[in-house]
């Protein structure tokens, strides 16, 4: 069976040998066997499980947590439901988290076009309700319009 060192997985996965050895530590690598030197060697099945460590870890999901998770995979088919409430769970996280960051790129798309025609313009008042600093209702409107009618946020943004 091939097997990988510790140096190996890291470029592979993009890591650093001290973030492989901090997750071992943390209890995240209780599946990875020593050669007879105590050198970590990683199977193919290894690595895969590395990269669901690394899935939960960008889904916000704390080093505690996946330790629980794992240790759950050890237990095998006792576990099956915790290990799928704890998914169900973070799944319904991260899309809130998706969802926000969605409206957060909407909204700076909106201010990329906005100042893209300010500029174009040479003055932001065409954005603005007439004597105030409020950005108008038909700027809005008009952003609005241009989407429906089939352009990007980004392509409205670009320069």
């Amino acid at each position: 069976m091939t097997t990988y060192s510790i140096g190996e997985v890291a470029e592979k996965m993009g890591l650093t040998v001290e973030t492989i050895r901090y997750y071992d530590r943390a209890g995240l690598l209780p599946f990875v066997k020593r050669d007879s030197g105590g050198r970590r060697r990683f199977t193919p099945d290894n690595i895969q499980l590395m990269q669901m460590i690394l899935d939960l870890k960008r889904a916000g999901v704390s080093v505690k947590e996946i330790a629980h998770f794992v240790s759950w995979r050890l237990d095998g088919d006792d576990s099956l439901d915790e290990r799928y409430k704890f998914l169900d769970q973070h799944e319904t996280v991260l899309e809130d988290e998706i969802t926000k960051l969605e409206q957060s790129l909407a909204y700076l798309r909106f201010k990329k076009w906005y100042y893209k025609t300010a500029t174009a313009a040479g003055t932001e008042r065409i954005h603005l309700t007439s004597g105030t600093s409020q950005v108008s209702p038909q700027t809005y409107q008009e952003y609005e319009r241009l989407l429906a009618s089939g352009h990007t946020a980004q392509d409205l943004g670009d320069r």
